[in-house]
This record gives structure tokens, C-alpha cells and sequence, in this order.
């Protein structure tokens, strides 16, 4: 029974309990038009209503080779919570042994000359035991390690699905922005045509033919940049979703409109976010497992205690060894203490409480970056969505300003600098246009990705990334599903 009262003792160290972060009561630009009842399901880009990008993220999610990377490194923090939560038992090894000799036979003692044989077989066994909190506090660091990396997994995915995302809108948004160009071009060649055909018959001079050919050449000379960003596109899109960019391209060939899913978002407060953004979570981790590492250092200071023996039996012929005289055992208790060590432990902790405090700093500033984060998106999102609309009405005027125009020329009522004004005008503002609605949806998505992605229930473990009965404190107890001790 006294082994278990010692395992019971103090661990040493601090124990673990930071301070609440400084957390703002609301967000400092409002809700950017959104409807702030409406709750985000886990997988929020869905409420885009393309099936497509519920593919692409689906995909994503299976094929993506960093998020592959983040998984393998939840089963590496997982061992080592395995290595850790191992030192509580004892290490036990079986041994067997025969040994045949011959002494020589020039020497004068009486063994002179014979044969002996020595047979043998134990079990070797040392258990330290856990006076003063050594192993619990490992076990503390390692399990507080793979739950941050069970939240930079978290983490790695929620960029990854909103980057698909991005990277679709805006493989979406150049497709339009070359429909546009497109039309324009064959806009701006029926206008040649026209001023060609006005020439030859003497109403229009031959600058008018001059000035429409140079509109349409610089109009074509877009459409190879537009083609050039579409290709990037796709082939960051593939590599994101762990295919090649050809599997991509025929997937995307036949033209669908930008994705300008609902403005419904509760944003909730920002304590909300810091709870549910995984980068903070995992911030949050690493400084408890950096607070444990404090204790494994300082337990240096104290005796270990070693209980070790071994029980098994030898016997010159193998055929006794089943007998009782043939038992050997031993018990070998043993104490360790450093007393004087030039200074390095108290160095060692001393280093486990600077890295505490970075670690300490590192979270803090993870937090103050999810809130400007944040505040960001919501600031561009809701200017964007005024530029958007401004643009729109600009495009509608634009379209209007176009067919008057050429009017008034037919009829020789303007020159043709008006019309290449107005056809060079309503080009821009399409692609202007264009390019603020899928930046309208990209701030969007930015939005959701500040906000930690889709958060409907609290996020459980990654399936097989924490043992089943053991938890970071070696109690088999099963573990919270909060860590987040304070707040």
C-alpha cells in the first residue's frame, strides 16, 4: 500500500492556471450588413449553394499532403504521451543465460582443468517511483503537446478549406472577367466595323478607324493576363486539393457565376472566438505544456527513489532449474540525490521558466492577432460591399452611356472620342465590378476562417489522436473536453 501513498505525493512545480486574455466586450466595426441570428453550420461553405466547391473542399480534406503532414504529427505527440505515461510502471525484462567454461588445466588451484556449466533464467525489474511529480509532469507536457497538435490539425484544415474556397471564387471571378472581356472585344469590333464602314463612304475620317482599332487591340491584349491568372489559379487550386491541374481544369470548364452565398453569420463575442479559433487553442496548450516542463526541471532538486530486483533460477544443470534450491533473487532498493551539480539544474529551470514566459507571450499575441484579425475582415467586407454596389450602379450607367452614344455617332451628332470613352469606360467597370464581387465573397470566406470555421458543438478529439485510458495526468480519468483552464 505504501508504494500507492507515495505515488500520491506533490508534484512539484506551478500548476497550470493562466490568466483570463484580455478580451474586448464587442467587435469594434459592426456586423458589415450580416445577419447576426443566423448560425454557422461546421461545414459553412455549403451555405454557398455550389455543389462543386462541396466537392473541392471534400476532396481537400482527404488528399491535401499538409494536412496529411499535421495528422502524422498527432501520432507522433501521441507516442510520446504513450512514452511518458509509460514511466509511471515498471520496466520488467526477462533474461536467460548458459554459460559453458573450462578452466586451464597449468593452473594450481583445484578447479584446475574442469568443465563447469551455468544455467540460468530471471526477471529483471526497477520502478521509479513518483515522489515528487517527475513523471506526472511529463505526462502533463506530452498530453497538453498532442492536444496542440490535435488543434494545429484543427487549424491546418480550417486554412485549407477556406483557401479552397478562395482559390474557387476566384477561378470563378476570372472566368467572368473574361466573359466580360470577351464581350467587349466583340463590342469594340462591331464598332471598327462600323467606323470602317463609314469611312469607306466618306462620312468618317480615318482616325476614327485608326482610334477603334487601337481600343480593340488594347482590349485584346487583356484577355492573355486574365488566361495567364485562370491557369495560376487552377494549379494552386490542384495542388490544395492533392490532384493535378488538368483533373481541375475539366472540373471547372463549364462556366458557373461567382458564389455570393447568404450575408447570414452570428459572430458572437470575441471571448467566443478566442474559445474556438484553433491557433489560440493550440497557443494555449503549448504554454500548459511548457508550464509541466517547469516541474520535470525542478524535480531534479529532490531524491529519486529506485525500487530494483530481479527473481529467477541458476543452476549448473539445466535440469535442476525447476527445483526450489535453485531460486535467486535479489532486492535492491536505491536513493539518489544530487547535491552539488556546479549550479545546473537551478540553470535548467531557470531556462523552463524563460520559455514558459515566451510561450506565455506567444499566446498572448496569437490572441490580440484572432482579434485584429477579425476586425479586419469585417472592416472589408462591409466597404466592399459598398464598393460593389457603387460599381454595380456604375456598370448600369455605363451600359446605357454605350448605346447612346453610338446613337448620337450613327447620327453624327458626337465624335468618336465619346464612343471609345464610353466603350473603354464600361469595360473597366465590368471588370471592376467583377473583381468586387468575388472579393465581396473572398472577405467572406476570410470571415469564416478568422472566426475559426464552422463551430456547431465543441470540437472533439481527432479519431485515435489521444488514448483511451490514460489521460495527461496519468489518472485514467477521462479527460474535459475544455482545457482551457480561466477562461
Amino acid at each position: 500500500m505504501w508504494p500507492c501513498l507515495l505515488l500520491a505525493a506533490c508534484a512539484v512545480g506551478p500548476d497550470y492556471a493562466p490568466a483570463p486574455p484580455d478580451e474586448p466586450p464587442t467587435w469594434h466595426n459592426d456586423l458589415a450588413g450580416l445577419d447576426g441570428s443566423t448560425p454557422v453550420p461546421a461545414d459553412w461553405w455549403t451555405t454557398f449553394g455550389d455543389p462543386l466547391l462541396d466537392e473541392l473542399v471534400a476532396d481537400a480534406d482527404a488528399g491535401n499532403l499538409d494536412l496529411a503532414a499535421a495528422l502524422a504529427r498527432i501520432d507522433e505527440a501521441r507516442a510520446l504521451l504513450q512514452v511518458a505515461t509509460g514511466e509511471f510502471f515498471p520496466d520488467i525484462d526477462a533474461a536467460a543465460a548458459y554459460t559453458r567454461a573450462r578452466t586451464s588445466a597449468n593452473l594450481t588451484s583445484p578447479a584446475a582443468g574442469t568443465i563447469t556449466t551455468v544455467s540460468g533464467a530471471n526477471l529483471v525489474a526497477s520502478w521509479e517511483l513518483d515522489l515528487f511529480g517527475r513523471i506526472r509532469r511529463s505526462v502533463e507536457a506530452a498530453g497538453a503537446g498532442l492536444e496542440a497538435a490535435v488543434e494545429d490539425h484543427r487549424g491546418v484544415q480550417v486554412v485549407l478549406q477556406a483557401e479552397v474556397a478562395a482559390a474557387y471564387v476566384e477561378a470563378r471571378t476570372l472566368q467572368e472577367r473574361l466573359r466580360h472581356a470577351e464581350s467587349n472585344v466583340a463590342l469594340q469590333r462591331d464598332t471598327l466595323q462600323l467606323t470602317r464602314d463609314r469611312f469607306e463612304t466618306g462620312v468618317a475620317p480615318g482616325l476614327d478607324v485608326a482610334q477603334a482599332e487601337r481600343n480593340l487591340s488594347t482590349s485584346e491584349s487583356f484577355i492573355p493576363q486574365l488566361r495567364e491568372q485562370y491557369a495560376r489559379t487552377l494549379n494552386g487550386l490542384a495542388v490544395l486539393v492533392g490532384t493535378h491541374t488538368g483533373a481541375i481544369a475539366a472540373r471547372l470548364e463549364r462556366p458557373a457565376p461567382i458564389p455570393e452565398p447568404p450575408l447570414g453569420l452570428d459572430l458572437g463575442v470575441p471571448g467566443d472566438v478566442l474559445r474556438r479559433r484553433p491557433d489560440v487553442r493550440a497557443a494555449e496548450r503549448r504554454l500548459a505544456a511548457q508550464t509541466a516542463r517547469i516541474g520535470v526541471a525542478e524535480a531534479a532538486l529532490y531524491p529519486s527513489l529506485t525500487l530494483g530486483g530481479s527473481f529467477g533460477r541458476v543452476a549448473t544443470d539445466a535440469g535442476d532449474l525447476d527445483r526450489g534450491s535453485s531460486k535467486d533473487w535479489l532486492f535492491e532498493p536505491s536513493l539518489r540525490w544530487n547535491l552539488f551539480d556546479g549550479g545546473r539544474v537551478r540553470g535548467l529551470i531557470d531556462a523552463e521558466d524563460a520559455r514558459t514566459e515566451q510561450a506565455l507571450a506567444e499566446w498572448q499575441r496569437t490572441v490580440l492577432a484572432a482579434i485584429a484579425e477579425v476586425e479586419d475582415f469585417l472592416a472589408a467586407l462591409s466597404q466592399e460591399q459598398v464598393r460593389r454596389d457603387a460599381l454595380r450602379r456604375s456598370v448600369e450607367a455605363s451600359e446605357r452611356s454605350v448605346d447612346f452614344v453610338k446613337t448620337l455617332y450613327t447620327n453624327g451628332l458626337v465624335d468618336f472620342q465619346n464612343v471609345l470613352d464610353s466603350e473603354r469606360a464600361l469595360f473597366d467597370q465590368q471588370d471592376l465590378l467583377a473583381q468586387s464581387r468575388g472579393q465581396v465573397t473572398a472577405d467572406l470566406i476570410g470571415l469564416h476562417r478568422a472566426l475559426g470555421g464552422g463551430w456547431q458543438g465543441a470540437p472533439g478529439p481527432v479519431d485515435g489522436a489521444a488514448p483511451d485510458d490514460t489521460t495527461r495526468d496519468g489518472s485514467g480519468q477521462e479527460p474535459e473536453e475544455e482545457r482551457l483552464h480561466g477562461w
